[in-house]
């Protein structure tokens, strides 16, 4: 069976879509192990009482972020991943990471890529009044929030809507895709090819398969 090394940094709730995923058969692989930069992140929590294998790197114990990364590849590869997935990881990795793992490495962020890379989306979506939010899977690349888009899922803003109700809204669809994006990888239907994700053999579009 295929296998999956999950890194988070907080309250791991895409990790929990993940391990849910993979305990109900929808996607075809088992979580190795699971590695947080923050030992009191929630979602080691998550994966201890999943029964996986959790730990926290502190890159306070290395000089730099190039000594972290190295240490978190040496780590990570002790378990041979078919895939590395981002789930709410929040620090850039080096460039010698995103190469190490080019192609097996994915993330979700909260934003309709290409717009509001980096943080605090919500907060942007609603201070300009924007009339749709959403959440897209994307390969990593070393351009931050920069990497060829896989799938993308599209929310309502309401009027009156603040930024809890949103973080909400868009988690729900995130939780849906996530998985959905993880199982094309492992089933070898999806790959990073000439700068641009495939599916099928199919070039996907540039807001990718949900451009609908």
């Amino acid at each position: 069976m295929k296998k999956i090394v999950v890194l988070i940094s907080g309250e791991g709730s895409n990790l929990q879509a993940v391990i849910d995923a993979c305990r109900d058969g929808k996607i075809p692989s088992r979580i190795a192990a699971v590695f947080s930069n923050r030992a009191d992140a929630y979602g080691l929590q998550r994966a201890a009482m999943a029964e996986l294998p959790a730990h926290a790197l502190s890159p306070g114990d290395y000089p730099d972020r190039a000594a972290f990364d190295r240490a978190l590849v040496e780590r990570i590869d002790e378990h041979r991943p078919d895939a590395v997935v981002l789930a709410g990881y929040m620090r850039i990795l080096s460039a010698e990471f995103v190469g190490h793992y080019a192609g097996r490495l994915l993330n979700i962020h909260p934003s309709l890529l290409p717009r509001y890379p980096g943080l605090h989306t919500h907060r942007q979506v609603l201070a300009n009044g924007d009339p749709e939010h959403g959440t897209s899977v994307h390969f990593v690349t070393e351009e931050l929030d920069g990497g060829p888009v896989i799938l993308q899922a599209k929310v309502p803003v309401f009027t009156g809507d603040d930024e809890a109700e949103l973080v909400a809204r868009v988690k729900t669809q995130e939780h849906a895709i996530y998985p959905l994006a993880i199982r094309w990888l492992l089933q070898n239907r999806l790959e990073l090819r000439d700068g641009g994700a495939w599916l099928d053999g199919q070039r996907l579009p540039p807001a990718g398969y949900a451009a609908d």
